[in-house]
């Protein structure tokens, strides 16, 4: 074993929240919940991840409204319910793990009403089964064949906030360890965010200052309403990848705007509005734009996007281009991700005492405590 340990492995801190080390489980929508509550499968998927020694799991996007859920099958936060639900997931996993949890808090605005993506992924249309009347801040749908939806008044905007804040307090009381907005992937802050999707004519919509604003508000929500001596941060997507749409100049102001709110970090992601944008797709296509948001905002910033590799996480750390990795489908793929990473890098691991023994022959000390 190294007598120091690998920057992947060392703690990290956003806000109040200290992590053992800065492998964060990205959100994964699981499509598998039942009128917004959460099911065995939750129970098993959680509880699955949560034994996997990451610093900290982030529960899928969790919708604020039944009209802002992706799916009919979509994980929510919006009624008793729902809370119930969780809380027993909560309960389960917490028997028998000490990682802390947070969930991401979303609305999809006009990418809701969806088939999940192994069904094709489509819009449900309002009169289908189990399809619904999507809203945005302006009547623009996200592709030209789909029902367009219905553009928010300001009332339809002060319930949508009270919706996100309601929601933080279910997870205050759900005793979750943080709070992540969901403000990418060309959901409905996204849509606020980007001229591609915002042509409104009021005070939301045609400068940046004004179509920050309806992000900023909820953010101000959420932050209310969760326990102060808890962490509130933000997911991004840094830009559109279209010309004439969100930038990261626009990000880094953005950015600069919730530090000044009391955002406790940055998940940088990027993409997601525009059936037009042109992604260029490689292994850690993202981590660049991670970098100009810690080095221009100063933020605690989180990389994602194609992040596969021992080495290639501990090589992002090490270089100063984030303070933490976030995996998604690698984590899917092998739930023991940190296990293979700390064995790798000559690091150690939390695990549950009964797989102690599966630490690979030759390798010493791979188990905190064992």
């Amino acid at each position: 074993m190294s007598t120091s340990s690998p920057r992947l492995f060392q703690p990290w801190q956003i806000g109040p929240l200290r992590l053992p080390n800065r492998i964060v489980i990205a959100p994964m929508c699981q499509y598998s919940a039942l009128d917004g509550s959460a099911t065995d499968w939750h129970t098993m998927h959680v509880g699955h991840l949560a034994m996997s020694g990451a610093g900290l799991l982030i529960l899928e996007a969790t919708a604020v409204s039944p009209e802002g859920r992706i799916s009919p099958q979509d994980l929510g936060l919006y009624s008793d319910a729902n809370e119930a639900a969780l809380a027993r997931v909560l309960a389960a996993t917490r028997r028998y793990s000490t990682m802390p949890i947070a969930i991401q808090l979303a609305h999809a605005g006009r990418k809701a009403s969806t088939l999940a993506p192994w069904k094709g992924g489509a819009q449900i249309a309002p009169g289908q089964p189990e399809g619904w009347k999507t809203v945005a801040p302006s009547a623009l749908p996200f592709l030209e064949h789909y029902d367009a939806p219905r553009a928010l008044s300001l009332d339809d905007m002060g319930r949508i906030r009270e919706d996100f804040a309601e929601a933080a307090r279910r997870a205050a009381r759900l005793g979750l360890d943080g709070v992540e907005v969901h403000s990418a992937h060309g959901y409905l802050l996204h849509q606020f965010l980007s001229p591609l999707a915002n042509q409104r004519t009021d005070a939301y919509g045609g400068s940046l200052e004004n179509r920050m604003r309806f992000p900023l508000e909820v953010f101000d929500a959420v932050r209310a309403a969760f326990p102060a001596d808890k962490a509130v941060w933000v997911r991004v997507s840094a830009t559109d990848w279209v010309d004439g749409g969100w930038t990261v100049d626009d990000t880094i102001a953005y950015a600069k705007a919730l530090q000044a709110r009391g955002c406790a970090a940055i998940d940088v992601s990027s993409g997601g509005l525009s059936a037009k944008q042109a992604i260029p797709l490689g292994p850690g296509y993202q981590v660049p734009l991670a970098q100009r948001l810690k080095d221009e905002v100063g933020m605690p910033t989180m990389a994602v996007g194609l992040i596969t590799e021992p080495a290639q996480a501990e090589a992002i750390l090490a270089q100063g281009q984030a303070d933490a990795v976030a995996l998604a489908r690698a984590m899917l793929y092998n739930p023991r991700w940190p296990w293979h990473a700390a064995a790798a890098l000559g690091a150690q691991v939390s695990a549950p005492p009964q797989y102690w023994r599966s630490a690979p022959h030759g390798v010493k000390n791979l188990f905190a405590g064992a």
